[in-house]
């Protein structure tokens, strides 16, 4: 009885205080309600690509002769090292010699015969002004004089085109750099334009990747690049990314994955060393490009 009668009276009280707690403001504090996670953010994935090492513009030169010949002496092979305007091969230069005295034997005479005339001519002047000498043979030296200086002066260009062709026989090396192929053996005929070497600056050499059109978007500049190529297991080089074209174009890089499709456009991307490599021009290799 007594339990009932204190449930009769306290139950309105606590109303009361209820109704007065709100009507005061005072703060009820509400059991705590479970908040949502945070999304999270995809985990960042690697992009990546096939490539194969080139050189920069400039550091791999093709180097040929612009005269015909018979090559007498190379001078370099594969591998060689070499220095910029170093002689790496000569033709036989038997005729440009030949032709070359020619010229300056005949420079040497016509330079002779414009000195007897130049003095004829000055001799002459003074018995024309004198009028002890006719103006018309006075006027036929001066003629002779003019003749023999053009004269002089297209036998002096011969030899400088002669001593040119002569020179063009000695091959130079337009760089510093090593032989990476050696195109013809001594003692081949070669004519004019055929090339002989390559040379190439090694320090110079980059990555060409060829990245997926679908994956455009995450590549950017500068990113940190991991450089893997076969014969090297378990090592990587860094690079970076250096350059993005502005369009896409078709692959020339045969895909080492069969379920992917050739004639995927990609991205021609450059990719620098951050490390020296012992990596070839031409190699193929694979690339891990951070996104």
């Amino acid at each position: 009885m007594m339990s009932r009668k204190l449930m009769k009276v306290g139950l309105p009280l606590v109303a009361v205080a209820l109704v007065l707690a709100v009507l005061l403001g005072v703060h009820i504090p509400r059991a705590a309600e479970p908040q949502a996670p945070a999304p999270r953010a995809p985990p960042p994935t690697d992009v990546r690509a096939e490539g194969r090492i080139v050189s920069y513009p400039g550091a791999s030169v093709t180097v040929g002769t612009e005269v015909t010949g018979r090559l007498v002496e190379l001078r370099v092979e594969e591998k060689s090292q070499v220095r910029k305007g170093e002689v790496i091969a000569e033709l036989d230069a038997t005729e440009q010699r030949a032709a070359l005295t020619q010229a300056r034997a005949q420079s040497a005479e016509i330079r002779t015969e414009v000195r007897r005339l130049q003095a004829d001519l000055e001799r002459y002047r003074s018995l024309f002004e004198a009028k002890a000498m006719s103006r018309q043979n006075f006027e036929y030296t001066q003629r002779a004089v003019e003749s023999a200086r053009a004269r002089m002066a297209a036998a002096q260009a011969q030899e400088q085109r002669l001593e040119s062709v002569l020179a063009k026989t000695r091959i130079r090396s337009p760089i510093d750099g090593v032989v990476i192929s050696q195109l013809i053996q001594q003692g081949e005929l070669i004519t004019a334009g055929s090339p002989l070497v390559v040379v190439a600056d090694l320090t110079r050499s980059r990555v060409e990747a060829e990245v997926d059109e679908f994956d455009t978007g995450k590549v950017v500049l500068g990113a940190p690049v991991r450089i893997m190529a076969e014969g090297f297991p378990g090592t990587s080089w860094k690079g970076t990314v250096e350059d993005i074209p502005n369009a896409v174009m078709n692959r020339r890089l045969k895909p080492q994955d069969p379920g992917r499709p050739v004639d995927l456009r990609v991205l021609l991307i450059k990719v620098s060393f951050d490390e020296p490599t012992p990596l070839k021009l031409g190699q193929r290799v694979e690339l891990l490009i951070s996104s």
